[in-house]
């Protein structure tokens, strides 16, 4: 076993009840925070490859592939009996999620720190929480742990948006508990049906049991538990016909809490994916549901942010339409698409937390998101109005930035696969994001100022930046030299196929 594994859960867990119980006094909580946020990113970095289970019997046998990172099945004998232990796999793949995660994490909350005079232990421990939840989530091997955090993330996410104390931020919050008081059971009936036809909750051990015919896969319970997982999948991560409450999400967080929220929804969605995937495989529709509604989520979320006119409410319905593309990735099932809707992931969760903190700025210097009441912003904050244009050229998928790269693999992916419809699709609807983007950005940053239009007299914090300029880097680094990512995403896609 390898003990540094769980610590990925364990210490932000950890720091999350600490700064809880020092809430009230602000340096012990800023000093706790960013230590803690720093060594987040470094963990995963010094981890070997390998497995740990909590309890019960080791779940896989000695192979060759574990040393490489790649996830090996157990002996038939094994699924005689309950499977009892609790399963963390980390490979290349995790790895660079994990880093990805701990980078954005470090930010945000970096930026919520220096942006905030009196910071609150209270949102800090969510934020931490969620970084827990969600590290958990892309480790384990278990679908009922799965479903723990699958819980627990959505909670945080709306104590986030509660603690924001942002107009509407209750309503929304509310919305979306009701809303996942019904997703949730439903992904727990999913968990159960699976178990009461294999026998176990361990992902490997269930992949195994139907492969070998040790389940019939064409049990109608098995086609039960599909449709309920993918539910659950739906609405962690924000597709149709979730998108809409997924976006105002968004809206009512604080700038640095949508750039996590999102890359919770990314990771989330990655993370189930490939579970749909390597679980019910066997069914023909499967795959193509997943490459359907991301298509549907691509052109329903573009249409929406094309009406809106509060930019954070544009923001968050780009960023929810960016989700299609991951999941044409990963619905094309070949090993090429797989890769490119991996690296997809990791692009759209470095290049959303940076617009969404590059147009918190507009909100730092102006209290207001209605892009009909702003305008000359760029004469008042050059640099950022720089850095955020960058930003908004990434998403659009413009060279070298990075989701040029993993786009241009998207579309390859689709011609290879005999699909040239879903690359035409793909490139139009680049075409279209970019041009919202730009009309928001000549709305907010080129046209005259307003008369009405008050500036607060203060300076963007020094943390916020040097977030911004980091996020610039790793797309540039990306955009540049993609192997550095789909060199660790590969062999998880060809483990699947």
């Amino acid at each position: 076993m390898n003990p540094l594994i769980p610590l990925m859960v364990i210490i932000p867990i950890a720091c999350a009840l600490i700064l809880n119980l020092f809430h009230t006094k602000d340096r012990t909580v800023k000093i706790i925070a960013i230590i803690i946020a720093i060594i987040l990113p470094s963990i995963p970095l010094f981890t070997n490859y390998g497995y740990h289970y909590f309890g019960g019997y080791a779940p896989l046998i000695e192979n060759p592939a574990l040393a490489q990172g790649l996830p090996v099945s157990i002996t038939a004998s094994a699924l005689n009996v309950f499977h009892p232990a609790i399963t963390y796999y980390f490979g290349s793949a995790q790895q660079i999620f994990m880093v990805v995660l701990g980078i954005i994490a470090f930010l945000a909350i970096l930026t919520s720190l220096s942006e905030t005079r009196k910071p609150s232990g209270v949102y800090a421990f969510l934020m931490f929480m969620g970084v827990a939840s969600m590290s958990a989530i892309i480790l384990t091997d278990d679908i009922f742990n799965l479903y723990v955090f699958f819980e627990i993330i959505a909670v945080t996410q709306v104590g986030i948006v509660v603690a924001s104390k942002v107009k509407g931020n209750m309503e929304t919050a509310l919305k979306y508990m009701i809303i996942g008081s019904i997703a949730s059971p439903l992904l727990l009936l999913g968990v159960a049906l699976l178990l009461g036809v294999t026998g176990n909750v361990n992902i490997t051990d269930i992949i195994y049991s139907i492969k070998t015919g040790l389940v019939n896969p064409q049990s109608p319970v098995l086609l039960m538990a599909c449709g309920l997982i993918i539910f659950g999948w739906l609405y962690a991560a924000g597709l149709p016909p979730f998108h809409t409450i997924k976006s105002e999400i968004y809206s009512r967080a604080l700038p640095h809490g949508a750039a996590l929220l999102q890359a919770f929804s990314v990771f989330t969605l990655v993370a189930i994916g490939l579970i749909i995937i390597k679980i019910f495989a066997f069914f023909p529709f499967a795959n193509v549901f997943i490459v359907g509604i991301s298509v549907i989520a691509m052109i329903l979320s573009i249409t929406m942010a094309l009406m809106q006119t509060d930019f954070k409410r544009i923001i968050g319905f780009l960023a929810v339409g960016e989700l299609g593309y991951i999941g044409i990735g990963l619905g094309l099932g070949t090993a090429a698409s797989i890769t490119a809707g991996l690296f997809q992931a990791i692009n759209e969760a470095i290049i959303t937390a940076f617009l969404f903190i590059g147009f918190g700025t507009i909100l730092y210097k102006t209290r207001e998101s209605d892009i009909r009441k702003l305008g000359g912003i760029m004469v008042e904050m050059p640099k950022v109005t720089l850095l955020v244009l960058l930003s908004g050229l990434a998403m659009a998928g413009v060279p070298p930035l990075n989701a040029f790269q993993s786009k241009l693999m998207l579309i390859q992916s689709s011609l290879s696969a005999g699909v040239p419809e879903l690359g035409i699709i793909m490139i139009l609807l680049s075409i279209v994001t970019f041009m919202t983007f730009m009309k928001a950005f000549y709305a907010i940053y080129m046209r005259p100022k307003p008369s009405t239009l008050k500036i607060i007299d203060s300076n963007i914090p020094k943390a916020t930046i040097f977030s911004l300029v980091v996020f610039l880097i790793l797309c540039i680094i990306l955009g540049l030299f993609p192997q550095i990512a789909t060199s660790y995403l590969q062999p998880l896609a060809n483990s699947l196929i």
